[in-house]
């Protein structure tokens, strides 16, 4: 069965609630999809009824981000402001790294691979207390973390190329090319691995991420020198016509980058079914069975709309990243 079209038409109801945004909503949304697709059969049961609830929520945390200032930190970390890689002058202890540069750096400079493992632990800890509307929204969230710890541009400080004169291209990495090429990429990743140490697996994607925002930055410049037809076009976002990057730019980008977005979207569905199935092998993998009729609450929805208001109708707090 081909699940793209249904994840497609999915995205096209979702769509009318949720205007698309600048990973982009729509990748994020995808991410946690096809995460489900990866888990053993005991979780398979319990997250495909709800994989509409995952799916949508999967964007919360950039919802926050028009709510709480500080909401930012978690989604990125300049890590090369600490040197050079593999960036040993930073503690990958929060304690350690607390006492060498102290909580104002650290927030100002984000703190994704810390932030990763907290949301982790309360994951686990909803499995084990068999709270259904607390699993569904840690493990959205959740996804939404790890999956903006493989965006190498969250891994720099020149997020936005706004330090080279490459103002957008971190919209055109995370959200412009998916949107137009992830009909013809195989998201389907296998099977959810057991994580024996989270925190040390998500620091390996951030250093990854490090390492490969050079050439992320490097390469979209020589393209932009060296390329004869239209870079720009124009779209609707938010009920506003924007200047976007041209299919065809786009596309000559993706070649450049020899396929790296299409890895990191296919290790970031893998990285997030692997979280979900280590917090609940952690938390004793409880039987979720009885889980599966007990509704949400309208209490569990009211942050959601009230953050979406937000994002409609308001600024981003904090760091912007577009």
């Amino acid at each position: 069965m081909n699940i793209l079209k249904p994840v497609l038409l999915l995205w096209a109801s979702l769509l009318t609630a949720i205007p698309a945004h600048c990973w982009g909503f729509w990748a994020h949304k995808t991410i946690n999809y096809y995460a489900v697709f990866g888990l053993p059969p005991a979780l398979v049961a319990f997250y495909k009824p709800q994989i509409r609830y995952i799916s949508e929520h999967a964007v919360d945390p950039d919802m926050r981000r028009y709510l709480v200032a500080s909401e930012g930190a978690h989604h990125y970390i300049d890590i090369d402001r600490y040197g050079a890689p593999p960036y040993d002058s930073l503690p990958r202890r929060w304690d350690s790294a607390l006492a060498r540069y102290g909580n104002d750096t650290l927030q100002a400079y984000g703190i994704v691979p810390w932030w990763v493992p907290r949301v982790q632990a309360r994951l686990t800890e909803a499995f084990r207390e068999g709270d259904k509307a607390r699993i569904l929204k840690w493990s959205a969230e959740l996804g939404h973390y790890i999956a903006d710890a493989h965006v190498p541009l969250h891994a720099t400080r020149n997020h936005n190329g706004q330090l080279s004169g490459q103002e957008g291209i971190h919209g055109l990495w995370e959200s412009r090319l998916p949107e137009l090429l992830a009909a013809d990429w195989s998201l389907l990743t296998g099977h959810a691995s057991y994580i024996a140490s989270p925190t040390a697996f998500i620091w390996d994607r951030v250093v990854e991420s490090g390492r490969a925002a050079d050439t992320v930055l490097r390469l979209e410049a020589a393209l932009g020198k060296e390329f004869k037809g239209q870079k720009w076009s124009w779209s609707e976002r938010k009920g506003k016509l924007v200047r976007q990057y041209s299919e065809p730019y786009a596309r000559a980008y993706h070649q450049r980058l020899n396929g790296m977005v299409e890895r990191r979207l296919r290790q970031s569905i893998h990285a997030v079914a692997s979280f979900w199935y280590t917090a609940w092998v952690d938390a004793g993998q409880p039987d979720l069975g009885k889980l599966q009729d007990k509704p949400l609450s309208p209490e569990d929805e009211k942050e959601f709309e009230r953050m979406q208001q937000a994002w409609r109708t308001g600024v981003m707090k904090g760091r912007a990243e577009d």
